[in-house]
């Protein structure tokens, strides 16, 4: 660890001090039951356990732990046991005391919770991606018997995340990557939409680091304009606002940095025309919180009466809160600049419990001994989509990545119970969502009444029932439309039973005919019927000769004749080696430090650009050192390399671009008014005036509205970026951008 010789221990003792000081402060000032001396005793012995240990960046070690807890009792707003917990967590992990020390000083509870962090200490993945995959997904599975550990987790990733600075490069990359993957949405999901914000903007800011410094830059620099237009837009509100006689704040929220880029690359637009910079919010004092939903209610109606509002976005989060217990009025209106502008509308408490989650609870709430209760509860919202998780780890997390994003629905069954799905849930999501059974037969739902297929997509507010068969059965494109975590792992896994006894007649069928042609069994035969009819294994040999995909017969099986005995042919396919040992073993060869030049030499290149964003030079790069040692070449922005960062972090190298004499692809899309020659002014520009080998067009008209895709060979982003601007200046052409 780095020594820093500025600081004399004195001192550091006073920074430990005052540090601790300030976490018993925030702890005093909050209505838990105060139980300091639970909290004192897990300190000395965390600083004593961490003493003369230190962090990358110098401080020692000690500060990390006091930092943990102090972001567990103000920005998640738990007790002492969470406290002492979070000063302990690392003290498994990085000294020599066991769990069990733990549970004779502290008690079970908190060597349960020490004790589940221990096990995914170092971040969800490491170098064997599902086996820690697996950790976190065992993890999740027992928050059934304390939360709190998932909680925790979660304030020391945040802290870490607030200190990645001191890390490597490729170390950042990693982490970064696996805290947008799957911390911040399921921040999201507990309703810690403060801590989801920062989390997000922190892992963009080490992986786009210069896009992310020009968005503050453009957000700092529009700040007078978008004030001005502020106030213009909130005056009439406000003076409504005050004939009401309410007490309330009226302001903007500026999006997220990570927001406004993630919209920037969706929408495949500048930031200057991220119209919905800011969203106005309406938070007004409440004393009978009973009165809190009319109060929005008559606050919206002086808002419409102002301003024309948007007929499809408004959003009533009152009568049906989130899943994760947010709620809120929101209502989209037209500013005066002509543009929409959101506003959102909601109580004292309602605004607290949307930003701090569950830490709001404790304003409301004395006691410890409520601390439970509340969790209990809490769980409960989240159980479902881990509940009957993929047997493959790493696609569980994918899995459980659908739900935690995703915007809700509320349907009703025809018994007037409710239902919260995501968005775009479809009739089949709701039949396995009520019970396996009923996804496995349904063969159809009534959507108010109407017959709707399978795949129809539900909206809000439909009342549904489902329709099912005996007959039916389970089929593979089902998961084309199938978006909820629950109904995907419960197709999938009866889809496998489907299989698994599909393979077992397979099987049959094939040691029947063995033994009625008299052959006899062996790993040769086997084998060597595999490789004639070009399956994987035994299991895809006996799955396509159960599902009547091989017929067997006797030329199948024919080999030599030699001195009138029948002779096999000897195997002439080797077994694979096992891809985990392939996996480890190329793992362990990756120089992490190395910087890999995108260049070639002598016709070798020791990279391979990737076919699913076709990055080139100028663009922002990241390598992924494959099995066989080639690097793949994927953009930052890249959505397969935010699993890959997520998953397999140890095999990712920084690249740089070098010089080089090789073109690459570029796909260029333009839209525009159809106009006579319009087709032929973008020829002349790529051909005539820019020299641009072109590869591909495809030109659609539809109604007068122009559509052009272009495959072109460049050498760097500057030519992309000039031939668009060129193509732009064509009459009657509205944008020319790259398209990943």
């Amino acid at each position: 660890m780095v020594q820093n010789s500025n600081i004399t221990p004195e001192t550091e003792d006073q920074m430990i001090d005052q540090a601790y000081q300030n976490l018993l402060n925030i702890y005093l000032s909050s209505n838990h039951r105060k139980k300091v001396e639970i909290i004192d005793k897990a300190f000395k012995f965390a600083r004593e356990a961490h003493q003369g240990i230190r962090r990358r960046s110098g401080e020692p070690y000690i500060m990390h732990p006091i930092a943990v807890a102090t972001i567990v009792i103000q920005e998640i707003g738990l007790g002492s046991t969470s406290i002492s917990a979070a000063l302990l967590h690392d003290v498994v992990e990085d000294t020599d005391y066991t769990v069990e020390d733990i549970e004779a000083q502290f008690g079970k509870k908190i060597a349960r919770i020490v004790d589940g962090l221990t096990k995914i200490s170092g971040g969800i993945f490491g170098d064997k991606a599902s086996v820690q995959a697996e950790n976190f997904r065992k993890l999740l599975l027992t928050m059934g018997e304390d939360i709190r550990v998932v909680l925790i987790k979660m304030a020391d990733r945040l802290h870490n995340m607030r200190t990645l600075e001191s890390m490597p490069t490729n170390k950042q990359y990693k982490i970064a990557g696996e805290t947008l993957y799957i911390y911040a949405p399921l921040a999201h999901r507990l309703g810690l939409y403060t801590i989801k914000t920062e989390l997000e903007d922190l892992s963009f800011k080490y992986n786009h680091p210069a896009e992310y410094q020009r968005i503050k830059e453009q957000i700092s620099a529009s700040e007078e304009s978008r004030n001005e237009l502020f106030a213009r837009f909130s005056a009439p509100i406000r003076e409504r606002l005050d004939n009401m006689g309410l007490k309330y704040e009226f302001n903007t929220r500026v999006k997220s940095c990570y927001s406004i880029w993630n919209k920037m690359q969706t929408k495949r637009i500048p930031f200057e025309e991220v119209y919905d910079l800011y969203a106005a919010r309406i938070v007004f004092d409440c004393e009978n919180e009973s009165m809190a939903k009319r109060l929005c209610w008559n606050i919206y109606n002086e808002v419409t009466e102002v301003y024309i509002k948007h007929p499809d976005r408004v959003r009533d989060w009152l009568t049906t809160p989130k899943v994760n217990q947010y709620q809120a009025l929101h209502v989209t209106v037209m500013g005066p600049d002509g543009n929409w502008v959101e506003v959102q509308i909601r109580s004292r408490k309602m605004d607290e419990i949307a930003e701090r989650g569950f830490a709001a609870h404790w304003k409301y709430k004395i006691g410890e001994g409520e601390e439970e209760e509340e969790l209990t509860q809490w769980l409960s919202t989240i159980t479902d989509i881990l509940k009957e998780p993929e047997p493959n780890a790493v696609d569980f997390l994918d899995t459980i990545k659908l739900n935690l994003f995703a915007s809700e629905i509320v349907v009703f069954t025809p018994k007037g119970e409710t239902m919260s799905l995501p968005k775009g849930a479809s009739i089949l999501d709701l039949a396995f969502t009520l019970h396996t059974d009923l996804g496995t037969h349904c063969i159809a739902g009534k959507v108010n009444h109407k017959l709707r297929p399978l795949s129809y997509k539900m909206a809000s507010g439909d009342q549904v029932e489902i329709l099912t068969s005996n007959s039916q059965t389970p089929k593979a494109d089902w998961e084309k439309f199938v978006v909820t975590a629950k109904g995907k792992t419960r197709l999938r896994a009866a889809l496998r039973h489907q299989r698994r006894l599909v393979i077992e007649e397979g099987e049959r069928l094939f040691m029947d005919f063995l033994d009625k042609h008299n052959i006899q069994f062996s790993n040769e035969v086997l084998s060597l019927i595999i490789g004639r009819q070009h399956a994987s294994g035994k299991e895809e040999l006996f799955f396509m000769i159960g599902n009547e995909e091989i017929i067997l017969n006797e030329e199948m099986f024919k080999g030599k004749e030699q001195g009138g005995r029948f002779y096999w042919w000897r195997n002439p396919f080797k077994s694979k080696e096992d891809p985990k040992s392939t996996t480890s073993k190329a793992a362990d060869a990756i120089d992490t430090k190395a910087i890999y030049c995108l260049k070639t030499s002598d016709g070798v290149s020791n990279y391979q650009i990737a076919s699913c964003c076709h990055p080139i030079p100028g663009d922002d790069t990241v390598g992924f050192v494959t099995d066989s040692g080639k690097v793949v070449v994927h953009k930052m922005d890249c959505p397969t390399l935010a699993r890959l960062k997520a998953s397999y972090g140890s095999r990712l190298v920084q690249t740089q671009w070098e010089d080089h004499s090789d073109r690459f692809l570029a796909s260029i899309h333009i839209e525009g008014i159809d106009q006579k020659g319009i087709l032929q002014s973008i020829v002349n520009i790529i051909s005539t005036n820019m020299s641009i080998n072109m590869k591909k067009m495809n030109v659609t008209s539809d109604q007068g509205v122009f559509n052009c895709d272009l495959d072109v060979l460049i050498s760097d982003t500057t030519v992309v970026t000039n031939l668009c601007r060129e193509i732009k200046k064509i009459k009657g052409i509205n944008s020319a951008s790259r398209r990943n």
